[in-house]
């Protein structure tokens, strides 16, 4: 079967290897990269026979991947972090190259094989940090903003590397080639932006008004891979052809619709990506050579690491930044394996300089997803140590926080409520870690601080102690619980309400003693169920007694507190079926100039007005003198009856009254 039976020996051993990470709760590419050892040629057993192929069809996973990270992509997200990426990376390479070439030296290789070495670790893995960010529902964070568009200009440096790490003998013949390499990248660029932007959603419109989704899908598979491999007969990358496909995608109204539609093909072809690297790995040369090869690892990524961390700072960037650049770039990247085979190729780099790159490559890649996930827990540790380092904040008050409420995420649902209290005057504060959501909130105008809400440092600084309220606004219940168990331990008396995406969370959290939880989902499907009821024309009480079923049954804890509950539960119901409605009066009103006294509106409808707006003016529970005039906005309580009768009469069309068991003409209100 040829390359078919390999494709079903690595699907089978993907499968069992990421089984066995799930288990480990490790991430998926790690069971994939021991399923391509154990399938390797350098192994007994069930062997792949042919790499060469497996790994040019993994090079499909790689531009695969690009070309939906281009699809997610977004410019403006990365103009924060230009500076670093245009400038930054250049100054990265040239620092680690250099280091590189002192490792190199200093394990007793020559010149030439001591700058390869450089040049091979100055490369970071896109692929591998990408799937990493992923796993840790990382992605928008200023970090992984940071991140990518440090790769971006990496990846865009494999050309120059490809091109002059082989004239290191002679680097003046390399010079004209370079020339030419950038001037290529400059007129794809410019066909791709100006061009592509316009023809490219052209021809996506088109096929999908043809309702057809499989050749939606081959279309967008053709438009990011064809392109790619166009790149790639200019002698440009092939993964950086299929990246500005993505990009250029992006900017259409079927983005979307395409990122949904390729991820399952490569997650599919990244897989074949992972396994091949697994493959290259020789067990026997590792064993004989591991004390080398850990010295090789550890150096490079204590060196490389602390580059990207200082590289951070160098640009400005504080916080958890510079931790996660440095714990999350070590590595070296998956473009290493194209440069060394170059290298071996060429002479340059001989069989155990290969396999000493190889190795360390591929152990570098496996310890990404652990070393970064120690991220989050060693800031932590670093805030505990160093309490004097300020926190960014915005558009705090200059008097102080006092009396207010606090909003422990800046998402979606944290900014809809503080619209709401900015409106009422209410005084918050908003405590956000992502740094998108942070950005969000400053250009909103919100009191906001950035970091984690269950940190100390952070809650003093949103002055805890002096809040009504704390309001958890973030859908993940160990973030959730986090922050409660912290508060509840130094606050207990604060009252906290919290949002979940589960009956297991709600759980949990009331468990830690949060005040209400609330379910988006549940409120959302049941007002969406009482509009469809009262368009069906369905009695409100019927309705309000159907919505409150639900809620006992659900928000059953508060059930459980006692008669105080049920009494606020009545006085709730109560206030449901009694609702208030406002009504403008127009010109052509009955009820101008006169007053309640005259218009009996009790009498005649049933409502009760408790209040007017005149002109921008609040007058609450007017008295039985007040006169009504033109664009008065009055506000009537009564049920839906009632409310219905007072509606009509303000427009001119009830022409009676119940009142004393028989009818009689109305008020005559000229």
């Amino acid at each position: 079967m040829g390359i078919a039976a390999d494709l079903v020996i690595i699907i089978v051993a993907a499968l069992f290897g990421a089984l066995l990470a799930q288990k480990l709760r490790q991430p998926l590419m790690l069971g994939y990269i021991l399923a391509g050892v154990l399938v390797g040629p350098f192994t007994s057993g069930v062997t792949v026979t042919d790499v060469h192929e497996i790994e040019k069809l993994a090079e499909i996973g790689v531009a695969l991947l690009l070309f939906a990270l281009g699809l997610e992509f977004s410019l403006k997200e990365l103009r924060p972090v230009r500076a670093i990426a245009l400038i930054g990376t250049p100054l990265q390479i040239l620092l680690t190259m250099g280091y590189g070439y002192l490792v190199g030296r200093w394990l007793g290789w020559d010149t030439i094989p001591a700058l390869w070495l450089g040049g091979l670790i100055s490369l970071s893995s896109t692929m591998v940090i990408l799937k990493t960010l992923m796993n840790q529902g990382v992605m928008g964070t200023l970090s992984s903003r940071v991140m990518i568009g440090i790769l971006l200009v990496q990846d865009l440096a494999v050309v120059p590397l490809m091109i002059l790490l082989p004239q290191l003998s002679d680097p003046a013949a390399g010079l004209p080639v370079l020339g030419l390499a950038t001037i290529k990248s400059g007129v794809f660029l410019a066909v791709m932006l100006l061009l592509g932007t316009r023809w490219l959603p052209r021809l996506l419109a088109a096929i999908a008004r043809c309702n057809t989704r499989e050749l939606f899908l081959l279309s967008i598979t053709a438009i990011g891979l064809g392109i790619g491999y166009a790149t790639y007969l200019a002698g440009l990358s092939f993964s950086f052809g299929a990246f500005v496909a993505g990009i250029v995608l992006s900017e259409s109204d079927y983005g979307h619709q395409a990122l949904s539609d390729i991820i399952p093909l490569r997650d599919l072809f990244g897989l074949l990506f992972f396994t091949s690297v697994g493959m290259l790995l020789n067990p026997l040369f590792l064993l004989e050579h591991w004390l080398e090869v850990l010295a090789l690892v550890l150096l490079v990524g204590l060196g490389k690491g602390i580059i990207m961390a200082s590289l951070a700072r160098l640009f400005g960037y504080g916080n958890v930044v510079p931790l996660a650049l440095g714990l999350g770039m070590f590595q070296i990247g998956e473009f290493s394996f194209l440069l060394a085979q170059v290298g071996y190729g060429s002479g340059a780099l001989g069989q155990e300089h290969y396999a000493f790159v190889l190795s360390a490559t591929i152990i570098s890649m496996v310890l990404t997803p652990l070393l970064s996930g120690f991220t989050a827990p060693l800031y932590a540790l670093r805030q505990k140590l160093f309490r004097h380092e300020s926190l960014e904040s915005i558009n705090l008050p200059r008097e102080g926080l006092q009396d207010h409420v606090v909003i422990a995420g800046g998402g979606r649902v944290g900014r809809h409520i503080a619209r709401v209290l900015k409106q009422l005057d209410v005084p918050f504060v908003i405590i956000e870690v992502n740094h998108r959501h942070f950005e969000q909130c400053r250009n909103a105008g919100f009191p906001t601080i950035y970091g984690d809400a269950s940190k100390d440092l952070v809650l003093e600084a949103a002055r805890i102690e002096h809040a009504q309220q704390l309001l958890v606004t973030m859908p993940v219940v160990l973030a959730a619980q986090a922050i409660v168990r912290h508060v509840r331990r130094f606050h207990p008396e604060l009252q906290i309400v919290a949002r979940s995406d589960g009956e297991e969370a709600m759980s949990a959290l009331y468990e830690e003693g949060v005040y209400m939880v609330i379910l988006p989902e549940l409120e959302a499907g049941l007002e969406i169920a009482r509009q469809a009821l009262l368009h069906l024309q369905i009695p409100i009480p019927v309705i309000q007694r159907y919505t409150d079923s639900i809620r006992r049954e659900l928000y059953h804890p508060l059930s459980e507190v006692g008669d105080g509950y049920q009494e606020i539960r009545q006085l709730k119901q109560a206030k449901d079926l009694l609702e208030l409605s406002w009504e403008r009066l127009p010109a052509a009103t009955p009820l101008l100039g006169q007053s309640l006294r005259q218009l009996e509106l009790r009498r005649c409808t049933g409502v009760s007005v408790v209040g007017v707006i005149r002109q921008g003016h609040f007058v609450p529970n007017p008295s039985a003198d007040f006169i009504f005039a033109a664009d008065d906005l009055v506000a009537a309580i009564g049920n839906a009856e009632q409310r219905k009768l007072f509606s009509d009469l303000v427009q001119g069309q009830a022409a009676h009254c119940l009142y004393g068991g028989r009818m009689e003409a109305a008020v005559a209100l000229q």
